[in-house]
């Protein structure tokens, strides 16, 4: 023990003499138990939290979202339709799959701090970033083959007889192009940003 160590009450020279060496009052099995106790109860918090995070609810909780591409989303047919299937925000913007969806968290960083910043928090200042917003998500959504979109629709498991003739046409055209669902389907559930160019609708 040094000097400081002297210097200490008798119950704080314990456990610090105790992080200094090994003690057999604990056991191995013992460290373990509980550095795996310690482990499942932040996960499950963790996890909790980021499930949380994966809500309609969440993502309209501000009103950048709630004023300007909800009441959007809700004329669409994602939002009402004649089977009653929904599909909501992170259902077309947040992957399931939990390294891709750890990735989009981290990028979603970005936008939390635009809403702490205030960049979008007006009608006129959403209009004014709305096609650089609409281009970033564009963008992510073609690099993942339009995944997202995967989940509910692909085009092996269309019945291309039940589709409209120009439909069934341009399923046929996008799938030997190897096209993505964003390349044609842009706007499907928000309206499509003023300035965009011949470029952004190809």
């Amino acid at each position: 023990m040094t000097d400081k160590d002297d210097k200490l009450p008798e119950g704080r020279k314990g456990f610090w003499a105790s992080l200094r060496r090994p003690s057999a009052r604990y056991s191995f099995g013992g460290l373990l138990i509980a550095g795996f106790a310690i482990g499942v109860l932040f996960w499950g918090g963790f996890n909790t939290v980021l499930e949380a995070t994966n809500t309609e609810a969440f993502c309209i909780s501000c009103h950048e979202m709630h004023d300007n591409v909800y009441q959007e989303y809700k004329k669409t047919i994602h939002y009402s339709n004649r089977t009653g299937v929904r599909a909501t925000c992170p259902d077309c913007h947040v992957p399931k799959d939990w390294t891709h969806k750890m990735v989009r968290k981290v990028q979603a960083s970005k936008e939390v701090w635009g809403k702490l910043t205030g960049t979008i928090d007006t009608p006129e200042k959403f209009a004014a970033k709305r096609l650089e917003l609409a281009r970033n998500e564009w963008k992510r959504m073609k690099a993942a083959d339009s995944r997202e979109c995967r989940n509910c629709h692909s085009l092996e498991s269309m019945n291309a007889d039940s589709q409209k003739q120009r439909a069934r046409k341009q399923h046929d055209m996008a799938r030997e192009d190897n096209m993505t669902c964003i390349d044609c389907h842009k706007g499907i559930a928000h309206t499509k940003p003023e300035g965009m160019t011949e470029e952004d609708d190809l």
